[in-house]
């Protein structure tokens, strides 16, 4: 049985099935049916990769290998029992005789106000795709803005961690808008502003500074205001107020400050390391030869530094995945002898975009398109799968404009930051776990309105640990890779009403106050009279009658209807029904809760889904990558 589809359990599968031959039952146990190469996931939010372009088919490329689409929802050690919930809310459980863990890890959270409720963490699929759309969005509504403030506040992106994920972020999307723009000038000639944070002392401080000068040097030509030494002191609706005193006025904050791993974990019940769990350089739980951990999941003993732990990076996670396998078939008698973990630095790199990146492979310093070069070569030969793919896009985004095309897949409200499934997107009324939650907090099963039995869930919700500054590089709490923002708030033009205002519209980042469109049923008619969508009342709104009636707003006061400037119609959220037909004149059934939580401290670890040729060295961010071993996004 293997936990987990991140790099660490795709290995392990792949290298197990390659092992045994068919002479074992292997049972993967995954929430979706495919694995994700995170180091490209910031290319899919700028658009030049489509989104299955990183992602590999499961069924289709683990031969042998019994998949179950599920959540693992706890693991009795004792009966070799894994406990898990199906995508349609059902539950069951599936025993073993061997166990790998390898569930990898979620957002980290900081105890700062505002930021669970206005930012995105950039940690699975459903994030980039949001953001990609989000930041589209804010550059058409700046265009048909009049008041040049908040046209302004919408062309003001802010990204919190110089990592490597925050980094490729922020260069890749600085690249999307000035696209945007120069295919469209906004009014009096404004043009989009990149704000890079970090509380380190220069962007990507794991690196050589070398190659941290020279991803300075590339952001700061490109116009992206680099500010070290500043981070978010509070995060509001109409913007973020740094630790130096002053608000920046933003439709969209990009949370990259690092990783934890997945609450799961901790409810093992055995010892732990910074939250993940102790286990041998065999990668075996101590005293219990039937259980492995690798990846994010596991505090791996580092061979070549005594007395550390490999850091949480998809290289490390790679290459254990690929131990557990080898070591799990030895124990099988099926294999190789067991043996322990080791690894060798072989370099790291980081793509800007374009044909710009900063590389050491084999520790020679490399910029500009050289640097490029190796950083591409590198990935097609660590992807798993759709390698002509990938490389038809690169080759396509280089000769033809790039489109410029909001879809509307992804809302607002369903990738939240604080959630333990940062790869699955949250759905109105379908079962949910919780939020990312600290140490210490027993998972138990318990029902809400509006989900299904027989998810996990915190049992003390809002508990929080005292945590480090936001984007703190240090030891403890690297940079790193969290993602797209929140949506456009603000008071619309003269004949919009106050969004803000109290009695207008409820916060879009609260689950229940963001519109489905593409839910069954349709969108309710913008222009119809009296069609119209009502969005104050608490979870749900009540329909317009066909007369043109519009039943009361709530106590605290009335909304018009939206202005041209991009208003969206109410819909279905977390815990209510999707909208019915537009010409419904019984109010719906009033909303479950808003399924808002508390932000989380962080747990010690580095962010995942940089890339760079080798695995780095402890402290470093996860998720960089080398090219001599494949990378991992871990899990």
């Amino acid at each position: 049985m293997i936990v987990g589809a991140g790099f660490a359990g795709y290995r392990a599968a792949r290298t197990l099935a390659r092992l045994t031959r068919n002479r074992a039952d292997i049972t993967l146990l995954n929430p979706t049916d495919y694995f994700l190469y995170l180091p490209l996931l910031p290319q899919v939010a700028a658009g030049v990769l489509e989104a299955r372009r990183v992602t590999v088919s499961l069924p289709g490329t683990l031969r042998g290998v019994r998949l179950v689409l599920g959540e693992a929802d706890g693991v009795d050690l004792d009966e070799r029992t894994v406990h898990y919930s199906d995508p349609e809310g059902g539950a069951g459980s599936l025993r073993y005789d061997r166990l790998v863990l390898a569930v990898g890890s979620v957002n980290k959270l900081l105890p700062v106000p505002g930021v669970a409720e206005h930012a995105h963490g950039f940690r699975g699929l459903p994030e980039a795709l949001y953001l990609r759309d989000h930041v589209t969005r804010q550059v058409e509504l700046a265009a048909a803005e009049d008041d040049p403030g908040r046209r302004a506040a919408r062309c003001t992106f802010v990204v919190v961690g110089a990592g490597y994920t925050g980094t490729e972020v922020a260069a890749h999307l600085q690249m999307l808008t000035d696209r945007l723009v120069r295919r469209r000038p906004l009014p009096g000639g404004l043009r989009p502003r990149w704000l890079l944070l970090d509380v380190a002392p220069r962007v990507l401080p794991e690196l050589d500074e070398r190659l941290s000068r020279t991803a300075d040097r590339v952001l700061r030509a490109r116009g992206v205001d680099v500010r070290m030494g500043t981070s978010v002191k509070e995060a509001t609706r109409d913007g973020v107020l740094l630790t130096d005193g002053e608000f920046v006025a933003s439709r969209t904050l990009v949370w990259c400050v690092g990783v934890r791993p997945d609450p799961l974990v901790e409810a093992v019940g055995q010892p732990l390391e910074r939250g993940r769990l102790i286990v041998d350089p065999q990668l075996q739980l101590p005293g219990r030869a039937d259980v492995f951990a690798c990846g994010d999941a596991a505090a791996v003993p580092d061979l070549e530094r005594p007395g550390s732990f490999t850091p949480m990076t998809a290289q490390h996670a790679w290459r254990q995945g690929r131990v557990a396998g080898e070591n799990v078939a030895g124990s099988l008698g099926l294999g190789r002898r067991r043996r322990p973990y080791r690894h060798r630095d072989l370099g790291f790199a980081v793509d800007l975009g374009g044909a710009r990146a900063a590389a050491n492979p084999l520790g020679v310093p490399l910029s500009g398109p050289a640097a490029g070069v190796v950083t591409r070569g590198y990935h097609l030969a660590a992807l798993p799968g759709n390698r002509i793919r990938v490389a038809a896009d690169w080759l396509l985004d280089a000769v033809l404009p790039r489109q410029g095309v909001q879809l509307d897949l992804v809302r607002s409200w369903s990738v939240p930051l604080d959630t333990a499934s940062p790869e699955l997107a949250r759905v109105p009324g379908g079962p949910d776990r919780p939020s990312a939650r600290t140490g210490g907090e027993p998972m138990t099963r318990e029902s809400a309105p509006g989900t299904d039995p027989g998810r996990r869930t915190a049992a003390e919700p809002g508990k929080t640990e005292p945590a480090a500054e936001p984007g703190d590089n240090g030891p403890a709490t690297e940079p790193g890779d969290n993602g797209p923002a929140a949506e456009p708030r603000d008071n619309g033009p003269a004949g919009e009403p106050g969004k803000n205002q109290p009695g207008g519209e409820a916060a879009k980042r609260q689950p229940g106050g963001e519109p489905a469109r593409n839910q069954p049923g349709g969108e309710p008619a913008r222009n119809q009279p009296g069609e119209g969508p009502l969005r104050d009342q608490p979870g749900g709104e009540s329909a317009r009658s066909r007369s043109g009636g519009e039943s009361p707003r709530s106590r605290s006061g009335g909304e018009s209807p939206r202005s041209r400037s991009g208003g969206e119609s109410a819909g279905a959220g977390p815990g209510r029904p999707a909208p019915g037909p537009v010409k419904r004149t019984d109010p719906p059934a009033p909303a479950g809760p808003d399924g808002t939580t508390d932000p989380a401290a962080p747990a010690p670890g580095d962010p995942a889904g940089a890339t760079g040729p080798a695995a780095p060295a402890p402290g470093d961010p996860a998720g960089a990558t080398g090219p001599a071993d494949r990378p991992n996004a871990s899990d």
